[in-house]
């Protein structure tokens, strides 16, 4: 009956360390250079790569969803996935549809904040560490979902429609998360806005990250090859998982 409960009061999704946000945004930066290698590099279009990883993220979520508990590489995969789909739709979005990168903005962010609400009004909490059943689970991918095309589509606006390029955007949004580090630490405001605030902007700081590294040098970026930067960023990841094993959030009492 003791591990029962201890597996009830137990998220399918990790601890939120300081690992967990290094781990994210190389993720985010990943997601950006992946979704620009197929989409670009390929000249498979932003519609046909929405298409391959909408798929590659519904399967990922499925099998999260499988789980029985936590398991970090069905985890990151299917965050990956968010980002990598989240980079192709926010471009067939603000490019393909042509309604820019301030109308994708504001559309994402209105998504976004709706299912907040629902999930909130559904389940009385939008708390990563309820997120131990199928029906949590899906408002938590889904809201995943649109945070993360948000902030490819808020990374783009801030590095191009704002004028402040891939290394002034970038450190736009690392001082805003260390403003979020400084109230998580100096006040008391909600713990649960302070995640997803955080989980929000390591999204667009990921983007610029990103274009910074294969955009081409007359653009502002370094121009590395997407596939290269890609796979390192994977090798990174997936070195970071074996060397810091996470252990799943557990419901505080």
């Amino acid at each position: 009956m003791r591990n029962s409960a201890v597996e009830q009061s137990l998220s399918k999704v990790p601890e939120v360390t300081l690992f967990f946000w290094i781990l994210k945004i190389a993720a985010t930066t990943l997601g950006e250079t992946g979704g620009d290698a197929v989409s670009m590099s390929m000249k498979l279009g932003y519609l046909a790569a929405t298409g391959i990883f909408a798929a590659l993220f519904i399967l990922a979520v499925l099998a999260q969803m499988a789980a029985k508990r936590f398991h970090p590489f069905r985890y990151w995969t299917t965050i990956i996935a968010t980002t990598t789909v989240g980079t192709t739709l926010a471009d067939f979005a603000d490019r393909s549809l042509g309604i820019g990168y301030t109308g994708g903005t504001t559309l994402l962010f209105a998504l976004l904040i709706a299912s907040l609400a629902l999930w909130y009004r559904t389940m009385g909490s939008v708390s990563v560490e309820t997120v131990n059943s199928p029906r949590v689970e899906m408002f938590y991918w889904g809201t995943i979902m649109f945070s993360q095309t948000l902030g490819t589509a808020l990374g783009d606006w801030t590095a191009d429609t704002a004028g402040l390029g891939y290394s002034g955007g970038a450190l736009v949004f690392a001082i805003l998360l260390a403003l979020v580090v400084a109230a998580y630490y100096w006040t008391k405001i909600s713990r649960i806005l302070l995640f997803w605030t955080a989980f929000v902007l390591t999204r667009p700081l990921g983007a610029v990250l990103g274009d910074f590294l294969d955009k081409p040098i007359s653009a502002g970026g370094l121009a590395l090859n997407r596939f290269s930067a890609s796979a390192a960023l994977l090798c990174f990841i997936a070195a970071g998982m074996m060397l810091f094993p996470q252990k799943a959030a557990s419901k505080s009492h």
